[in-house]
């Protein structure tokens, strides 16, 4: 059995091992989910992350304020969220108890309750990175490093992916190390793993957060273009106890941007997206023209993105930095007009695919 949903990685690990399958250890998997418990693993575990507080309520973030606790900037973010909802990046204590509320807004999927504290971490600098994992039976294998584009400001939002990253040997080496600690604090035996990891300028290497699932964000799909294997079979091979093939088929490299809105509104136009073609198999919208749109408060609120792919980082992100710039976005403040919001006039898909 497997999921690539976050929200029931904990679940899954509870069914295989009362079904006796292939999977992750069930007294620990609620860590690769909840963040809260995940920071409590790290610290026992010897796994380098961000110094991290867990507050229930407003009385105890100013507590922390106080007492000297809480330094600026900061990162709030809810235990049990997912997909960057709810996360701000908090420079002043006039912004914290406004950055507490936002982590208490989203909800999660399929009615399942979530826990409400928030935590409050040390804004870590540096270049993010993600690891993309396969492990079985306890031992783990690393596809790839994955380079994140983030956005600025109070909203962390990743803008495109590209991969596989190269670090000097050296740092890598520092980045796995960190990496299967992580993977071992949560229990992660039988499955893939997305571990997101912020590298300073010193070269220190400093673990976000993991989850127990393949990364989201078209990661899979870039890691079966550039390098010709196919992360879902693996998970798939795992879950049966099968022997997986990981060995790369090629030797590329693919990137992802993602579209976003200038602010809430309407979407009235898209125009300069690519075509779909070998070297951009992939353009896609999430949003139809009518549609209500936001601007950057989650990975959600993407508009869409497309996907480019060749020999290497540099002939890569130059082409899709090349293309992102030639797309123009046109939205509108609400309206409320004669179709309503509840329908949604058709887009364009003329130039867009799978």
């Amino acid at each position: 059995m497997l999921t690539t949903n976050e929200y029931l990685t904990p679940v899954l690990a509870e069914v295989c091992a009362a079904l006796g399958l292939p999977g992750n250890d069930p007294a620990l998997a609620g860590a690769a989910r909840n963040k809260a418990d995940m920071s409590r693993r790290f610290a026992r575990c010897g796994v380098t992350a961000p110094s991290t507080h867990s507050v229930a309520t407003e009385d105890e973030l100013l507590r922390l304020r106080a007492t000297g606790q809480l330094t600026y900037p900061s990162v709030n973010k809810p235990a049990d969220g997912a997909g960057s909802a709810g996360v701000t990046v908090v420079h002043s204590a006039a912004e914290a108890v406004s950055a507490m509320r936002a982590a208490r807004e989203p909800r999660g999927m399929y009615g399942m309750p979530l826990d409400p504290r928030i935590l409050v971490q040390e804004f870590a600098e540096g270049t993010e990175y993600s690891v993309e994992s396969i492990t079985q039976n306890g031992v783990s294998s690393h596809l790839c490093l994955t380079r994140k584009t983030v956005a600025g400001g109070a909203h962390r939002v990743e803008l495109g992916h590209g991969l596989p990253a190269a670090l000097p040997p050296e740092v890598e080496t520092t980045v796995i190390t960190q990496v299967e600690r992580a993977i071992a604090a949560v229990g992660i035996r039988n499955g893939a793993s997305h571990t997101e990891v912020m590298l300073a300028p010193d070269g220190q290497c400093v673990v976000i957060e993991i989850g127990a699932r393949l990364g989201a964000g078209q990661i899979g799909f870039l890691i079966a273009h550039a390098l010709g294997v196919d992360p879902w079979a693996a998970c798939l091979d795992v879950a049966l106890g099968r022997a997986v093939h990981l060995a790369p088929t090629r030797n590329g490299y693919a990137a992802v941007r993602f579209l976003t809105s200038p602010h809430p509104g309407r979407l009235a136009s898209v125009t300069g997206l690519p075509l779909t073609s070998h070297r951009v198999p992939t353009v896609h919208m999430r949003k139809a023209i009518g549609d209500r749109v936001d601007d950057l408060p989650h990975n959600g609120a993407r508009l869409g993105y497309f996907v480019v792919t060749g020999p290497d980082a540099d002939t890569v992100d130059a082409h899709a930095d090349d293309l992102f710039r030639q797309i123009r976005i046109e939205v509108v403040p609400h309206t409320h007009n004669q179709l309503g919001w509840g329908q949604v006039r058709p887009a364009n898909t003329t130039a867009m695919s799978e």
